[in-house]
């Protein structure tokens, strides 16, 4: 049985973000070519910036803004999705990778960005196509921070990879498709006057009984004895 624990999902998100923390420190520390780890499309000697490439950041401010996304969205598939979640984070991964190298413009693309919005976008449909109320609340929240996402797909800025984005996003789509199903529904609760089934106490069955003609008149009787008092 899965177990969903808001705690544990977000301990996971902040390990897997502080890795890429540790990772951009030591490059700056140590004067490492980080560079060397992404993506130049094309390139048959650099292939290994398909797995590389999200692990490095061209700054810390390139980082940083890759942060708070990871740890929300992160979050939310952990919690939500455990069966499918690291399906989920592998396909986008892969597929922000493979779609860069192979059709990214003539650069070096490296960051996490094409991984978020995967991430974001697999919240957005998987909640469609589920429609339980973890699924929905989860892409409301994820909806409400990051919306923006939904634009970023599309070239705007030429220092910007929207290439990650859109292939990023493209496995997340991909991903609900294939894996909605995966994850049970929670369970819905029902209130013991949904299921009992019982009449009221007090009034019984009476109020599907007719009344009979005698009983009728009897009441008419009773109403003109009142009314002349």
């Amino acid at each position: 049985m899965q177990s969903y624990s808001v705690s544990r999902a977000i301990t996971i998100s902040v390990c897997m973000v502080a890795l890429l923390w540790v990772i951009q420190s030591a490059g700056v520390l140590f004067d490492l070519p980080l560079g060397r780890l992404g993506i130049v499309p094309l390139e048959t000697g650099r292939w290994y910036g398909i797995f590389s490439a999200p692990l490095v950041h061209g700054s810390y401010e390139h980082l940083f803004n890759n942060t708070m996304p990871l740890l929300v969205l992160g979050s939310a598939l952990v919690y939500g999705y455990p069966k499918s979640r690291i399906r989920v984070l592998l396909a986008c991964w892969l597929a922000s990778g493979i779609g860069v190298w192979v059709f990214g413009r003539d650069a070096v693309h490296l960051g996490a960005s094409g991984v978020s919005h995967g991430l974001f976008f697999f919240l957005f449909f998987v909640a469609i196509f589920r429609r339980d109320g973890r699924s929905v609340g989860l892409m409301m929240i994820a909806f409400f921070l990051y919306g923006g996402m939904v634009m970023s797909i599309f070239p705007r800025d030429p220092a910007i990879s929207f290439e990650s984005h859109f292939f990023g996003a493209l496995g997340g789509v991909v991903s609900a498709i294939l894996w909605w199903r995966r994850d049970p529904k929670p369970m819905l609760k029902r209130y013991s006057w949904e299921t009992d089934g019982g009449d009221d106490p007090l009034i019984g069955d009476l109020w599907q009984q007719k009344l009979s003609p005698q009983n009728s008149t009897d009441a008419e009787g009773d109403n003109r004895h009142h009314g002349k008092s």
